[in-house]
């Protein structure tokens, strides 16, 4: 599997939570950066030959730039990648109150919407600095369901200033009742340099234990609904999995194009500083060697799966090495891991402090 990232870094206000790359948009500047991306792609899909499986949109808020530019920026990857058969292709948006031209999208190849809904409770998402309502989001749903849209995912997020249980629950009944096919659920986490993080003495948020709470009640909720648990933050029903970020976490290669946009490609991490100079001048950053079983044991430990022994006996042609199994096994007294027949993964508990249990298998 070969995916295909590109990032749009627009948007109309940034959020005090959000850490991502972007600017502020006007026409003249996402012009001239359609352009860029198109060149770009064009470019290295001529030093690469391959046909990408996934392709997606993130940011940022790429619905911005609008229908005609992202059919263009589409078309790039199309024709010099050349999409595979029944290839996923995803677009990020922010369900505001302006119209996003969901039919054209569709009809140029667009086949998965993920909506960034983070709540549905009007009063957290002002704290959150969102610009839609829960009625704007409802209405970007119904939207992208009547062009066609079947695979629609929304994210959520947990453990955020004034949520209750309560709340959290009426979020999770409001994606499954509207036909949500995949929720991405993610603690609040604070970046430094981001507004939130000057401010995070006076927002009461949760502590360490009522987030692991709230992360445990999330995952039983959303399972209640028929979604499972595939990665520490995303659940599906069944066949709807992300299949471009599982190319992440699967450590297979892909491409990304933008500013920030990281790319693992003939066995060698590249990316693109943070500024659109280092983007139009293609000053990628070669990030050292990737693909190692370090990596893919690290990456894979995040799927609910884990780490299969023939999913690595594929990738290496041998046996996953003993000590990551005695390392696992060792944690497993304490609900963080299990290991069977089939390989070594992590619990739910376990997802919870997942920093620290990798650190112990791979130390």
């Amino acid at each position: 599997m070969t995916g295909v990232y590109v990032h749009v870094p627009f948007c109309k206000r940034k959020c005090p939570y959000c850490d991502f790359f972007s600017a502020a948009a006007d026409e003249s500047r996402i012009d001239e950066y359609t352009r860029a991306l198109c060149g770009r792609i064009g470019l290295y899909a001529g030093r690469y030959p391959c046909a990408a499986d996934t392709l997606y949109f993130g940011g940022g808020t790429p619905s911005l730039i609008g229908a005609e530019r992202l059919c263009r920026i589409y078309s790039a990857v199309s024709e010099g990648f050349g999409l595979s058969q029944g290839a996923e292709v995803t677009l990020e948006v922010n369900p505001e109150k302006k119209d996003i031209d969901f039919e054209a999208l569709r009809k140029c190849g667009f086949n998965r919407v993920s909506i960034g809904l983070q709540s549905s409770d009007d009063n957290e998402l002002g704290l959150l600095g969102r610009l839609h309502n829960r009625d704007d989001a409802l209405r970007c749903i119904r939207a992208a369901r009547s062009a066609g849209f079947d695979n629609i995912s929304l994210d959520l997020m947990i453990a955020t200033p004034s949520q209750t249980r309560e709340s959290l629950k009426r979020s999770i009944a409001f994606c499954a009742e509207n036909g949500a096919r995949h929720i991405s659920a993610y603690l609040l986490k604070i970046e430094e340099g981001t507004p939130y993080y000057r401010m995070k003495d006076s927002l009461g948020l949760c502590g360490d234990d009522e987030q692991a709470e709230a992360y445990i009640f999330a995952a039983e909720e959303l399972e209640s609904y028929g979604y499972g648990q595939y990665e520490i933050s995303n659940f599906s029903i069944e066949g709807y999995e992300s299949r471009h970020n599982l190319i992440y976490w699967r450590d297979e290669e892909y491409f990304g194009f933008g500013p920030s946009a990281h790319s693992f490609i003939g066995g060698r991490r590249r990316y693109y500083e943070r500024s659109f100079e280092g983007f139009y001048n293609d000053e990628l950053i070669d990030d050292g060697e990737g693909g190692g079983e370090e990596e893919f044991i690290m990456l894979g430990l995040r799927l609910a799966e884990g780490i299969t022994y023939e999913r690595f006996r594929r990738r290496f042609g041998r046996e996953l090495p003993e000590k990551y199994v005695r390392r696992a096994q060792a944690l497993e007294a304490a609900g963080y891991t299990v290991s069977d027949t089939d390989g070594i993964r992590l619990t739910r508990r376990g997802f919870l402090v997942s920093n620290a249990v990798l650190a112990e298998i791979l130390k």
